[in-house]
């Protein structure tokens, strides 16, 4: 069982159980994870099981097909809500079915939605969801739309889950980093100095996993085969290393606004073997983790990843040569197995939620105060007590 830190926050009254269903769809937009995790009084106990369903490539592709400007958007995203909602609840009913429990045993669901434009610096980040239809086809409390609080406070709506990462993860005597590799790469430093310091790296598997669908029409580097067989083109890398998000200053967020397909082909080298390419792009995501940390978190430990950047063996090989000599290891090792974290998070947020707590951590964000956030959607008829 992880042992959670107790945050100053907690203000719940009772000492009670509560099960939240965490659903999560990040910018790798390969599918939703669904967590169901066990919380007493606040803190997280354990994950109860986890539940993945992969996206139909048909419905990938239209969520890609909206990151750039296109005809008839509004009426595309209504349907891409939907569409992504009914996966949702099937990946809710299935998640509860595995575990034999009924609606009726789930306090809520934190549900992210899926991001489809991120852009903080015009104050807008929008997650496709129809919050109403999971909770009417699930009959359970749904929160959702996390960002906009933050936003309106003059935050950037991310990164929200290093306050999560720090009740979960931190160890009061060895100072850590947990770097979360999903398609874009997040850090969170766990230390006595910075204790919720947390921010968007850059690209972690987006640019990869575009460059193999364009080259192979493969989703992804599956076990770094692609990447494992090339070199790093120094002088590409270079070029890529030019932009300017890596050298902005902190608070910062981004997605695939600014780091899509379209970026990667103005730079790429006209003649280069697409292994190198591949090589290149993984090592673009471990010089700039490892650059993060020695700016940020120089005084760390042990680094521990998460995401599906965690399974491709040749980033991870490359993080443990830069790193050298901090301990390199997954959260699993920590007992959350790294599939689940970001799905995890979501619950706990929703928890947060549900019982009037902050959630966003303004120094990461930017916003000039904390924030309770997420709305929330009940189903009819209301089958539980919303706090």
């Amino acid at each position: 069982m992880v042992k959670s830190v107790t945050s100053s926050h907690i203000a719940i009254k009772s000492n009670i159980d509560e099960r939240y269903i965490g659903l999560m769809s990040g910018t790798s937009m390969d599918g939703v994870d669904a967590v169901c995790v066990l919380f007493n009084n606040g803190v997280f106990q354990k994950s109860l099981g986890h539940y993945f369903i992969p996206y139909q490539p048909s419905l990938r592709e239209a969520l890609l097909s909206l990151q750039q400007v296109s005809h008839n958007e509004l009426h595309q995203s209504e349907e891409l809500s939907r569409e992504i909602s009914l996966v949702y609840t099937t990946a809710v009913q299935a998640l509860l079915k595995q575990l034999a429990l009924g609606s009726e045993a789930i306090t809520a669901i934190g549900c992210h939605g899926q991001t489809i434009r991120h852009c903080p610096q015009k104050h807008y980040s929008i997650q496709l969801a129809n919050y109403a239809i999971l909770a009417e086809k699930t009959g359970i409390p749904v929160v959702g739309d996390f960002r906009s609080a933050d936003l309106a406070a003059g935050g950037e709506g991310a990164p929200l889950v290093p306050l999560f990462h720090h009740n979960l993860f931190a160890n009061s005597n060895i100072p850590r980093a947990l770097i979360n590799i999903g398609g874009i790469a997040n850090i969170s430093v766990l230390t006595h100095h910075s204790p919720q310091l947390g921010f968007d790296i850059g690209p972690g598997n987006m640019l990869l996993d575009a460059y193999c669908r364009m080259t192979w029409q493969k989703a992804c580097d599956q076990d770094g085969y692609y990447s494992s067989q090339g070199k790093i083109l120094p002088l590409f890398l270079n070029q890529l290393l030019k932009d300017n998000y890596f050298s902005r200053p902190i608070p910062k967020s981004t997605g695939r606004d600014l780091f899509s397909l379209n970026w990667l082909q103005s730079m790429l080298p006209s003649k280069a073997s697409p292994y190198d390419v591949a090589a290149t792009l993984v090592e673009l995501t471990a010089v700039t983790i490892n650059n993060a940390i020695k700016k940020y978190a120089s005084e760390v430990d042990e680094v521990y990843l998460c995401g599906g950047g965690s399974y491709n063996p040749t980033l991870v090989q490359r993080l443990k040569i830069l790193l050298s000599p901090k301990k390199l290891l997954t959260t699993a090792a920590l007992g959350v197995p790294p599939m689940q974290v970001e799905a995890c998070a979501f619950s706990w947020l929703a928890m947060r939620r549900i019982h009037h707590l902050p959630g966003n951590v303004p120094t990461n964000t930017g916003a000039k105060g904390e924030r309770v956030l997420g709305a929330i959607w009940a189903p009819f008829p209301i089958n539980k007590k919303i706090n």
